[in-house]
């Protein structure tokens, strides 16, 4: 495995929504630089993000979710294979959501990232 195992703050593995099993090959791996989500049984895909790429994060959870005490998170990220990257039913999914927002907030503060933002100004209308 690419990270080294000191350096994983969160692995979890995207369950079924009936009562919340584990039984799917989809697996998430979040440590301070980089999330990992690693995907299939006999084709294997491996999709990394740096923690730098995420903007904004939101949690979203259905009732099926809320009452098998899980969650589903996008982050939005500036990353080119996934704009929106899908951590999909979860557990811990807010603890989860909120270590993404600070660690990708410290992220960009290490490496002194500016997000800009495109509001679609011409040069015609800065005239």
């Amino acid at each position: 495995m690419a990270t080294e195992e000191k350096d994983v703050r969160f692995r979890e593995r995207k369950r079924i929504l009936f009562f919340g099993l584990p039984w799917t090959f989809t697996r998430y791996t979040i440590t301070d630089d980089r999330i990992t989500v690693n995907k299939g049984l006999f084709k294997i895909e491996e999709d990394d993000c740096y923690m730098y790429k995420v903007q904004d994060v939101k949690l979203t959870a259905t009732l099926m979710e809320r009452i098998f005490g899980l969650g589903t998170i996008t982050c939005y990220t500036g990353d080119v294979t996934d704009a929106q990257l899908l951590i999909v039913h979860v557990k811990r999914a807010k603890e989860i959501k909120d270590y993404l927002l600070e660690a990708s907030e410290e992220a960009r503060r290490k490496r002194r990232t500016l997000n800009t933002l495109d509001i679609g100004a011409d040069a015609e209308d800065a005239e």
